[in-house]
């Protein structure tokens, strides 16, 4: 939802991925420009949560089969450092995509998720 909000602040049609340099070098004002860097910056919140999504899916499911409610809290905890991560990303108060860093909490849940499928996984085993 927040690439498509700044889409469309940034004027950028269909189906462009990216500001790119010509599109920063056509910019009139300051303005543009800006409205230009956040749409970049939603767009790369949104393909990191594409990158991550598939493989906490998989380790959510297996993980829950033994743990259920620990791995339920990991992944809720994930998805609220995902919005967090986004939001903080596409700050336009912050420079250079530091309010992403208040979403990092993410790559704790997401390891932790990890471990405990590695747990069932050699508890299923051995």
């Amino acid at each position: 939802m927040r690439s498509g909000q700044y889409r469309k602040a940034a004027g950028l049609g269909y189906p462009t991925p990216y500001a790119d340099s010509a599109h920063l070098a056509g910019a009139a004002t300051p303005e543009q420009k800006h409205a230009l860097y956040l749409f970049n910056c939603a767009q790369r919140a949104h393909g990191n949560y594409l990158e991550n999504h598939g493989s906490v899916l998989a380790a959510l499911l297996v993980a829950g089969v033994r743990y259920p409610v620990t791995a339920s809290l990991l992944g809720l905890g994930w998805s609220v450092a995902r919005v967090a991560y986004a939001v903080g990303y596409t700050n336009p108060g912050r420079s250079d995509g530091k309010g992403r860093l208040i979403g990092t909490p993410m790559w704790l849940f997401q390891l932790g998720l990890y471990a405990l499928t590695a747990v069932s996984g050699w508890k299923l085993a051995f």
